[in-house]
């Protein structure tokens, strides 16, 4: 199916992780769709709505709706901003563009998996990666199983990276602990928020894991600070970027 998707693009992606942007767009196109991109976007507006300021972030809300009415579906790389869109854009006024984005915005591994069904990739990573599954995405979205509950989810990170060519995916001791970034809460409570970051790492280091990727490069830019700090070798990349082929 020819489909017209939106691509949105978060803030923190567009300003230091355009590859990231670059791999959700290739990859949508080499699977069919055709893509455009509103350049007036700029934040899903959830900074201001967890810092207790959203009724400055409702003019951005309102504007969302704009940008991307006329798209069959809205695209992006990143389960927490797609989850704010979803679920917290209840506050504005329900128009007919606001009710079609919140109905229509899908995490770009949710869209591969839920609308396009996609069944093959012609990729290779030859790495022993380590999942992290980012809390939006896991319990929000439920893109895979919550360990807490007793239910039998399918895990729609876990098939899409399990169509990659060579991929050793590793089993880790803690498979959906918080990294510890939450936005804001990495500000207000650095200390905490680092320290579950560190302990993020040594579960990974712990299970020999090369590359740790995530749905969220929110996490992985976490992430990616105390693996620095550490000077590790461990890598972080996006999910979107193994599935279209990129290398570290």
């Amino acid at each position: 199916m020819n489909y017209t998707v939106g691509l949105f693009i978060p803030c923190y992606i567009d300003q230091f992780f355009p590859e990231v942007g670059k791999a959700t767009l290739e990859l949508l196109e080499k699977n069919g769709c055709k893509v455009i991109y509103p350049e007036e976007q700029t934040c899903c507006g959830q900074p201001m709505a967890n810092t207790g300021m959203e009724e400055v972030g409702k003019k951005i809300y309102q504007s969302m709706g704009e940008l991307f009415k006329g798209c069959d579906y809205i695209v992006g790389p990143s389960p927490s901003c797609v989850y704010h869109i979803t679920k917290h854009y209840d506050v504005v006024e329900q128009t007919p563009e606001i009710k079609h984005l919140r109905a229509h915005t899908y995490d770009l591994v949710e869209f591969l998996y839920d609308i396009l069904h996609i069944e093959k990739l012609e990729v290779s990573f030859p790495y022993r990666v380590g999942l992290h599954k980012g809390c939006h995405g896991l319990r929000g979205m439920q893109l895979d199983n919550p360990s807490e509950l007793m239910k039998d989810i399918p895990s729609k990170w876990g098939h899409v990276l399990g169509l990659v060519k060579d991929i050793q995916m590793t089993e880790l001791t803690r498979t959906d602990e918080c990294c510890g970034f939450g936005g804001t809460f990495a500000v207000a409570e650095e200390a905490v928020s680092t320290k579950m970051g560190r302990d993020r790492i040594a579960d990974h280091v712990n299970n020999n894991v090369e590359v740790i990727t995530s749905g969220d490069m929110s996490c992985l830019m976490h992430l990616k600070g105390i693996i620095d700090r550490q000077k590790s070798n461990l890598k972080v990349m996006h999910i979107a970027n193994i599935l279209n082929g990129d290398h570290i």
